[in-house]
């Protein structure tokens, strides 16, 4: 399709030469343009010096120069000559704001580099070194000279009075810095920052950053470190700055140990004050007037020289300070004949607790011996049984003595449920007494064994009762029968029922 519109549209001689021209005026310019050779870009500081370079390149060496400049133009003004060198005319500093701080390195036209020293931040802009050449024209390159500027870094406490409003405690500035600072606080407090900048008629520009909270007495020592990070700097700067909040003093006693007794010598109180700035008096008073005699004061001690009862009294202390003044007192309680004794609590306890168990031991074994006891006295035989019967002398002394009824000694403790039955009458001793001649008594009914245990007292009664109608006796006969006692026969007391 493109050689189709070549075809029907062929272009002209005339044309085509006007083309081969403007191609080779735009090879001929780009090649001008690189025949001046300068660097784009230089950083320096103020008091310091620079270079700023510039070589004409003439490949044919077909160009005539004539003369070479150097223009400064400032980012906020108008261009201006400051060095012109002529090969015959020679070297001009026209500008007197450069005079005297700028100078050729090579009295040549082909390498007319200068030095600026001595630099000021006003001295930043764009630096174009310029030929006049022949038969081409002028021919030109540019040089932007940034000047920086190192910040003058700084950082201060303020001192601020404990509150409850939020002030300015610590301020940190990076002065005339370029390009502007950069601030950051680093702290352990609660607070917050504010930051500003200013420029400078230079170019410089000013960073303040203030460090603000509400001040209490805890705050006082505390650090808050500011830290500048800068384009000039290798590194951030830091530096900790340490709180002052004054405040107006808090005050206590301390040595007393409840101890004063009569006769004690050298007992010590110590005034300790917490204050910013540190107290300017510190007195001691007492309460019932003037110190005792025998009380000295050395600072925030008194001393007791000898204790009596003198110092039985309250003690005062007071502290000031330029924000106020704040007291503490201490009273002796009770002043002793004698030094208290007070085993340690550790002491007492140990003691407590081993009568304790020995008390606890000494109760078991008590009761086990109780119950133990009782379980014998209930359930064994008795430990005493009653003596026999004593035999008397005989018959007629048991009928001239007078009848009664029978009584039962006791000669052991009775348990629960026993009866024991002991006559306390003598029997009459007779000759039919004796075993060999018959029964015993004369055939009268038997007497219950005294030695017999019997569980209560009604089986004693049913026994007596048996006894009774063993005996060929009237059982409708309530009466007890008269005894008809002649010698040879026995006398039985009746049985006794207990």
């Amino acid at each position: 399709m493109a050689r189709d519109y070549a075809a029907r549209c062929p272009v002209s001689p005339a044309r085509s030469t006007w083309l081969a021209a403007a191609a080779i005026l735009l090879i001929v310019q780009g090649i001008g343009a690189q025949k001046v050779r300068v660097e784009e870009e230089l950083e320096a500081y103020p008091t310091e010096s620079v270079d700023l370079r510039c070589q004409f390149i003439d490949g044919g060496g077909r160009t005539k120069l004539t003369q070479v400049s150097w223009i400064w133009e400032p980012s906020d003004g108008q261009r201006d000559n400051i060095a012109v060198y002529h090969p015959t005319y020679g070297q001009s500093f026209p500008n007197l704001s450069f005079k005297d701080r700028v100078v050729f390195l090579h009295n040549s036209l082909e390498n007319p580099s200068i030095r600026i020293s001595n630099l000021k931040m006003s001295d930043a802009g764009r630096y174009t070194c310029e030929y006049a050449t022949y038969p081409s024209g002028n021919e030109q390159g540019t040089t932007t000279l940034i000047m920086l500027a190192k910040p003058k870094n700084s950082a201060k406490v303020v001192t601020v009075q404990a509150g409850t409003k939020s002030v300015v405690v610590a301020q940190c500035e990076a002065a005339e810095g370029k390009p502007a600072a950069n601030i950051k606080w680093l702290a352990s407090v609660g607070g917050n920052h504010s930051t500003s900048t200013t420029n400078g008629p230079d170019g410089t520009v000013t960073v303040r950053s203030e460090y603000r909270l509400v001040p209490t007495p805890g705050d006082n020592g505390k650090e808050v470190t500011c830290m500048v990070d800068q384009r000039t700097q290798v590194q951030p700067w830091v530096y900790p700055v340490k709180l002052s909040v004054e405040y107006p003093p808090s005050v206590s006693i301390e040595g007393y140990d409840n101890n004063w007794y009569v006769g004690r010598s050298d007992a010590m109180l110590f005034c300790l004050a917490n204050a910013n700035p540190a107290p300017t008096t510190i007195t001691w008073t007492a309460a019932s007037g003037s110190l005792p005699d025998t009380v000295q004061v050395d600072g925030n001690k008194l001393v007791v020289k000898k204790v009596d009862d003198a110092v039985n009294t309250t003690f005062i202390c007071e502290v000031k300070n330029k924000h106020g003044a704040s007291r503490h007192q201490i009273t002796t309680v009770v002043v002793e004949e004698r030094r208290q004794i007070t085993p340690g609590p550790s002491t007492g306890a140990v003691i407590g607790g081993i009568l304790g168990a020995l008390a606890l031991i000494g109760i078991i074994i008590g009761s086990v011996f109780f119950f133990r006891k009782r379980q014998e006295d209930g359930e064994g035989p008795p430990k005493h049984k009653p003596p026999p019967p004593v035999k008397a002398g005989g018959s007629k002394e048991m009928l001239n003595k007078p009848s009664g009824p029978p009584t039962a000694t006791e000669t052991a403790p009775l348990s629960p449920g026993e009866v024991y039955y002991e006559p306390t009458g003598s029997e009459p001793v007779t000759n039919l007494d004796d075993e060999t001649t018959g029964a015993l008594n004369g055939g009268a009914p038997p007497v219950p064994d005294a030695t017999v245990k019997y569980d209560n007292i009604n089986e004693l009664k049913d026994h007596a009762t048996d006894s009774l109608h063993g005996n060929d006796l009237d059982s409708s006969n309530h009466e007890a029968p008269v005894a008809n006692i002649s010698r040879g026969e026995s006398f039985v007391s009746p049985a006794m029922y207990v």
